[in-house]
């Protein structure tokens, strides 16, 4: 009893200080390169980590397979969101806040139940992310990258409540991934985990043009998650948990720093993307 309560609070105060650190990157940066790092691997990262070390390498290689496919639940997610904001508008500041949250946890739910009955392989769970995506920065083409004057800063506290969130849902995907097997578990690991407190924390202190632009570059994003769950699926069995991690986020990492590179560097004459 004594073990398993010191792993949980490991797992908690290891999940708040991954997220408090990525998280202060993201938000001192601008709504563009908030959303682009909000894919980033913080909260599935930590989940496939702390379910391979309770369930085995190869329970979390297999979850990590259904994390990569979930990602197109992820999409759904901020679909759902986007449109719940325009069913949001004009209505009080909490209100809006339900408007919003609500439909994008249902659809996710929604595509998340229907993934389950799909087989999902190596080439079905990139195919069907990797059309979620595209699909996703198709529709979201035309929403503005919005400039801001004032930067994203949330400030420690807000940030830690966001960590806090995160690591209670880590800390409940992880101890229930043992009972529902690696479909589930590794479906629950591609829940947005820490873009979902980023988006409502946002939306509560600035606009809704902030939360779009930040939407509109999650497709982009979530190919690093895309990357680092196929990796850590392929070498955690291979290579043990702690380096199949560090090869992870060295993949995911080498992909966020070439796309922004790739943005910058797009369009005539160097103009930026939007």
């Amino acid at each position: 009893m004594i073990e398993l309560s010191l792993f949980t609070v490991v797992k908690v105060s290891v999940s708040i200080l991954v997220v408090v650190l990525l998280s202060l990157i993201a938000e001192w940066a601008s709504p563009r390169i908030a959303g682009i790092v909000s894919g980033y691997p913080l909260g599935a990262a930590i989940s496939l980590y702390f379910i391979g070390l309770e369930n085995g390498n190869r329970f979390a290689a297999r979850s990590a397979l259904f994390t990569a496919a979930g990602l197109a639940a992820t999409i759904a997610f901020v679909g759902g969101y986007l449109l719940g904001i325009r069913w949001a508008h004009g209505r009080g500041r909490l209100r809006s806040l339900a408007f919003s949250v609500l439909p994008g946890i249902a659809a996710y739910g929604l595509a998340a139940w229907t993934l389950s009955y799909l087989p999902v392989n190596w080439i079905s769970a990139p195919s069907i992310a990797i059309t979620g995506m595209l699909l996703a920065a198709w529709g979201f083409r035309r929403i503005p990258n919005v400039k801001i004057r004032q930067k994203i800063r949330l400030g420690i506290s807000v940030t830690l409540l966001r960590a806090v969130f995160a690591a209670l849902v880590i800390l409940a995907i992880t101890t229930v991934a043992g009972a529902v097997g690696p479909r589930w578990a590794g479906l629950f690991s591609a829940f947005p985990i820490t873009m979902l407190p980023l988006l409502v924390i946002v939306q509560f202190t600035y606009e809704t043009d902030h939360v779009r632009t930040i939407i509109k570059n999650v497709p982009r994003g979530l190919g690093s998650l895309l990357i680092y769950a196929l990796v850590v699926a392929a070498f955690y069995t291979r290579l043990g948990i702690a380096w199949g991690t560090l090869l992870g986020y060295l993949a995911a990492t080498i992909y966020l720093i070439m796309l922004e590179y790739g943005i910058k560097a797009c369009g005539p004459r160097g103009k930026k993307c939007t």
